[in-house]
């Protein structure tokens, strides 16, 4: 009695690997074969065009006014000598800039500090305390992150305008810490309600108050959506313009309304107004390539349990 192998070969069940390979469709096959160097090179790419603007503002900054005038930032790689530092001595000449420069950052430390001691403080209260209609309070702060601020301009510098605040720093900075806080609670009470319970329990029967159970417990585990919070509303002020140039008057205009201030006026004022452009954008660009680690941190807490 003879046996044919070819017909034994065609019967052979497949390997389980062989038929979880089989049943791949091609796109997961595809999208697995250039997840690896392909993309990184992809995105590296994206990222270097992403910076070809600052690139192109810091070496239009080290430019003499005629260089600018004539030709492109880009010449400066065949001419490396049209490099200097005359418009940044240019920009320390003029009060204007650099008075509106220190306007800026005290608009924008207070309102970044207020907000993020205010709203750590209520989205603990929030998540953790009791107290009547503590629900609908929520709900109501919840309610005000759907409100433009285009809406309230008017209706805020009126009332700026009776008691006395309407073109002043301290002004802009209520405004700020207004239109912050519901994004701070409503941020901070989420994270700090996935706290466990029985970590502040514990601190409660050692004898903490919740003052106490606030700083030394709270707060060190909700450093990351702190600093978040804080990258957020700093980037926010900083680059705003529209509040600062209705509540702020020509004494106290922080950079972004002194810098299109000068372009209205750009055939005398090429020289100021790179180097001023730049430094209005490296300083948030360096805040938060400081605090990147507690960014991602915070961004990330709670995707994973």
């Amino acid at each position: 009695m003879t046996t044919d192998a070819g017909s034994l070969t065609k019967t052979a069940p497949a390997s389980p690997e062989t038929a979880r390979e089989a049943k791949r469709s091609l796109g997961s096959r595809l999208a697995e074969g250039v997840s690896g160097g392909l993309v990184r090179v992809f995105l590296i790419v994206v990222g270097l065009f992403w910076l070809v603007p600052t690139i192109g503002l810091l070496l239009s900054s080290l430019r003499a006014p005629r260089d600018m005038a004539a030709s492109g930032w880009w010449e400066v790689f065949t001419k490396p000598s049209q490099l200097t530092f005359q418009s940044y001595e240019e920009l320390l000449k003029n009060g204007d800039i650099t008075s509106s420069l220190f306007n800026t950052v005290l608009i924008t430390v207070p309102a970044t500090v207020l907000v993020v001691v205010i709203g750590s403080l209520a989205g603990y209260a929030f998540a953790w305390m009791e107290f009547p209609g503590r629900d609908w309070w929520f709900l109501a702060v919840v309610g005000l992150l759907v409100v433009p601020v285009q809406v309230a301009l008017i209706p805020i510098a009126e009332l700026f305008g009776k008691i006395g605040l309407f073109g002043s720093i301290v002004g802009v900075i209520l405004f700020h810490v207004g239109f912050g806080l519901p994004f701070a609670v409503f941020l901070l009470r989420n994270f700090f309600a996935e706290i466990p319970r029985e970590l502040l329990e514990a601190a409660r029967l050692d004898g903490a108050g919740e003052l106490r159970l606030f700083v030394r417990v709270v707060m060190p585990l909700g450093g990351p959506a702190i600093a978040s919070l804080g990258i957020f509303q700093f980037l926010w002020v900083w680059n705003d313009m529209l509040v600062a140039l209705i509540f702020s008057d020509s004494g106290n205009q922080p950079i972004t309304v002194a810098l299109q201030t000068q372009v209205r006026q750009f055939g005398n004022n090429i020289d100021v107004l790179a180097p001023g452009a730049f430094i209005s954008m490296v300083i948030p660009l360096a805040v938060f390539f400081a605090f990147q680690r507690q960014f991602v941190s915070g961004v990330m807490a709670g995707a994973v349990k």
